[in-house]
Formats: C-alpha cells, structure tokens, sequence
C-alpha cells in the first residue's frame, strides 16, 4: 500500500515525541533586538515578473530623483510605487532621507524582489554600483523591519521634513509581505545627497547593533552581506580619509590667506589711525585760522583722506572676516572628515572581529549537522488556515535543520517523485496562484510548477507514477491526472465538486460531481462508467 511522505514523516515525529514541530517556528518575528525573518509568498505566480522588469521599478524612481538630488521632490503618487525626496537644507543636526512607498495595488511579495526595487533604485539615483546596492538594500530593509511602528525613533533621528511624510502605523517596513501594499513607508538615511556615490546612503543607521543582532540571528548569521557592508564602510573610511587629507591641505592654504589678510587689516587700521590723526591736526589749524582758505581747504582734504581709509580698513577688515570663515570652514570640513573617517574604520574593525566569530559558529554548525542523520518531513506553517511547509530534521533529537521557503503547501501532502517532492502550493492573493509544483530537496524551494491551475481545497492523490487533483478553468472544477513532470495527461468530462474526496479503487476513480453525486470515472480517459443503458449520467 502506497503512503505519502506525510505519513511517514508524522510517524517519526511521533515517536521522537515532538509534537512542538507543529508550532509555526520560522515565522517567529519581532522587532528591536529580536529575530527580524520575512515572510514571502513562495508559492506559483500568475505572472512571473522578470527580474529584469522589478528592477526596472526602482531604475524609474531613481532616474526621477537623481535629475535634481539636491531639492525636495517627490515622484507620481498615483503609482504601485513611489518615493518621496524630503531634504531640507535650512534644518541641521538631523537627517534626511527618500521614503519608498508601496501602494495598495502592488503586488511585490517577496523581500529578494523588494530590495531588487531598492538596489535599482540606489544605483539610477546615486551612482551606486550595482554590488554595493544589493548590499545596502539588504541592510535597508531588516532596519525598517527593525523599527516599523517606532516612529518616536524616527523623529529623533530625522529632520520634520522627513517626520511629516510619515505615520506611526506604517512606518518602516512589515515583516510580513500581506501588509506590504498600503501600508510601507520604507525609510533610507540620507547622509550626503549633494556628492553622491559611496557615502550617499547613510551606512552607520542601517547597521546599528539592534539591525545587526537581528541579521545574526539568521541560520547562516548573514555573514556574507555582513561582509560586504564592512568592505563599504572602508571605503568609505579611505574614502572620508582622503577628503580629510584634502580639507586639511585647504585649511593650511587658507590660513595662509588669512594671514596676509590680517597682516593687510594691521596697515589699513594703522594708516587710517594715522589719517584720522593728520585730519584732526589739520581741522584744529582750520578752526584756530577761519579765515585761511589753504588751511580750510587741507582740513577737508586730509577729513576725505581719513574717511577713504577709515572705509578702505573696514572693507579689509571685511575681507578678513571672510577669510576666517573661509578658513574655519576648511579646519571643520577636515575635523568632521577625519573624525568620519575614524567612526567607519573603527565600525569596521569592530564588525569584522564579530563577522570571523560568527563565521567559525556557522562553520562548526555546518560540520554538526553533515553528521546528523535527518529525515524530510512536514510541519503546519499556518495552523488557521491549515497551510505547511516542508522541513529536513534531525531525527535524534528532532531540531529542524533546514525549512522550505515555501510556507503554502496545501492539504498536508507531499508526495516523494524521483529526486524531488511534489505536492500542491500557493495561494490566490494578489498576483499568487495554486499549481502543483515539484520542491528540490537540496534548496527545498519550487524547482517546477504546472502550466494548470488548482483548486484551493483539492486533494492530491498518487497512483503509481500518476498524480490526481483537481483543476480549476474559469470557475469550473475538474479532476485531472498530471504526470510526474507535471504535465497534464487527462482532464474529467464532468464537473466535480473543488474539494471532492478522490478514491482510487480497481475499478476506477470515485469523485463527487458537481451535483453532490458519486461518480466513478475510467482511469484510461476519465470519462464516466456507466452500465451503458444510461447516457444521461455520463454527461
């Protein structure tokens, strides 16, 4: 007697005692210094968008925006998608920052495509490189999941022209993809829009230590990601380091300025002093002799004298003083460089120490479970809605190693076909789709999927290597036998009922019609059997 994979891995679950695994383990999320794990729809599209095509998404927002960087703008609203621009140049010591919204008829389901709209986004706009998009995307959206809702942590960090583009419901990003439409407000730090390039993102918020605790709770500790965020970070350091260097060159130069001006200021102060003493001594002649017309006229001469130097060491004096703005400017560009360059080369050090730890633990982990003996099995991913997942555990203790990516699989059954499993998966929501679909056991994600939708509360029924469920076409439900590579090979005539019972028996299929009434159907072309003096049941 033939027995899904179901049976067998209930049975091992049993007698290990582990009726825990029934507990929907991977979707265990929260927010702050807690486990911060996505949930995306896994299952069949629709439509399958090419990858191209998503980034597409991010390339025409970002292509929008880098037009004019450094001024408050704000792309189509009436859009799936769309970004607000808020910077504002007048209010200091907060950040600014592009809000990515997600409009209620989007259909983006899974984080890998989000941060594609991201990346993309970051590279049309800013000059990214591609590479180290990705990479900043990443960081993007666990720091959003990190503080969604949190908009007080917002506020402290980001200028009003930010805080009123945002709302304390929707704020950052949910870690779930069925609240993604509508409700996302997905805030990327802004820390130098007018240069671009590396350092336009600001890097140190999207990896505090509250976003990092939470990427190092992942299996693999996201060790790589982690990586290739420190690799960013020192260039930026090497990259500040320079300016600093270059700022500080400035500062010697404009100093020098300052010096002559000041050395200027001292001789047109003291030769307006001495203008301003000639006129007196000559306005003193002038008044002691009014009738001399000479000494009148060189008291007024010497008065003009004095009032042309007196403006000349006011203007020099104004000179200095921008001058010494000039040059202050170029000392504090270098100080806040270096003391940059210095926070980056030290987040670095820092990371990377952590980085080689929590490497050595993945890799000793790694060695572990290459000694387990484990075993595939099945687990309720959404008990409400009876939905599951398969999962590889290690059957000596009963921990679950590795879990399928694909949370929607319905009916609790899987089916072992050649290397893979197959079983039916998906849901009808948004651009998501039921099929029947093969999971490779080695990714334990959708290696293939049926050209044929299937109805949400089919069964799936194996004999030998043929498979049976039910089809769905325009609202009409059919039994239908696929082939183990997913291919449709026979389609009832009948209609039944979506979630009939399907008994294979010697004489045939046995299914409930659409009318409620057992039918038996010929395994050769699912046609109705009849006793051939009734050509009415047959249709």
């Amino acid at each position: 007697m033939k027995k899904s994979l179901l049976l067998l891995a209930l049975s091992l679950l049993l007698s290990a005692g582990l009726f825990a695994l029934e507990v929907n383990q991977p979707e265990l999320t929260s927010t702050g210094d807690q486990t911060i794990e996505f949930i995306n729809y896994t299952g069949p599209h629709k439509v399958i968008d090419s990858i191209s095509a998503i980034k597409g998404i991010g390339s025409g927002l970002g292509n929008q925006i880098a037009s004019n960087p450094e001024k408050a703008t704000s792309t189509n609203k009436n859009s799936k998608y769309w970004v607000v621009h808020a910077i504002d140049e007048n209010e200091t010591g907060k950040l600014d920052a592009d809000i990515l919204y997600i409009g209620s008829n989007a259909t983006v389901d899974h984080i890998t495509n989000l941060r594609r709209i991201i990346s993309a986004y970051l590279v049309s706009a800013y000059g990214y490189s591609e590479k180290d998009a990705d990479t900043i995307s990443v960081f993007i959206t666990v720091y959003n999941a990190v503080y969604r809702g949190k908009l007080d942590t917002f506020k402290s960090k980001y200028k009003n022209v930010v805080i009123q583009n945002l709302t304390s419901e929707n704020c950052g990003l949910s870690v779930t993809y069925k609240d993604w439409p509508g409700k996302s407000e997905i805030v990327i730090p802004l820390y130098d829009v007018k240069n671009g390039g590396l350092s336009t993102v600001d890097t140190s918020v999207i990896s505090d230590s509250s976003v990092v605790k939470s990427m190092k709770e992942d299996d693999d500790k996201n060790v790589e990601s982690r990586k290739e965020m420190v690799d960013i970070k020192e260039r930026e350091a090497d990259e500040a380091s320079t300016k600093a260097q270059e700022a500080q060159k400035k500062a010697v130069t404009e100093q020098k300025k300052l010096d002559e001006e000041k050395k200027k200021t001292e001789e047109t102060k003291k030769e307006a002093e001495e203008a301003k003493k000639t006129a007196e001594e000559k306005q003193k002649v002038a008044e002691e002799n009014p009738d001399d017309k000479q000494a009148q006229k060189e008291a007024e001469e010497a008065k003009k004298e004095a009032e042309e130097k007196q403006q000349a060491a006011e203007e020099q004096q104004q000179k200095q003083e921008e001058q010494q703005a000039k040059t202050e400017e170029a000392k504090q560009e270098a100080k806040e460089q270096q003391a940059r360059a210095d926070k980056k080369e030290t987040e670095a050090q820092t990371e990377r120490k952590e980085i080689a730890k929590d490497q050595a633990e993945v890799q000793k982990k790694e060695a572990q479970q290459a000694l387990m003996t484990t075993e595939f099995g099945i687990i309720l991913s959404d008990e409400a809605n009876m939905l599951s997942r398969l999962v590889k555990f290690n059957i000596q203790n009963g921990e679950v190693v590795k879990n399928s990516p694909v949370a929607q699989i319905r009916n609790r059954t899987v089916y072992k076909e050649g290397d893979g499993f197959i079983a039916i998966a998906g849901e009808n929501s948004g651009n998501g789709s039921v099929k029947l679909v093969t999971i490779s056991p080695d990714t334990l994600e959708i290696s293939a999927e049926s050209d044929n939708q299937i109805a949400e509360d089919s069964v799936l029924v194996q004999d030998g290597k043929e498979y049976y469920c039910v089809t769905e076409e325009n609202g009409s439900f059919y039994l239908a036998k696929f082939g183990g590579d997913l291919s449709l090979k026979l389609k009832s005539q009948i209609q039944v009922k979506s979630g009939t019972p399907v008994t294979v028996t010697d004489g045939g299929i046995v299914v409930t019609d659409s009318n409620g009434r057992l039918r038996l159907l010929d395994k050769k072309d699912l046609s109705v059997k009849t006793s051939g003096n009734s050509a009415a049941d047959a249709k």
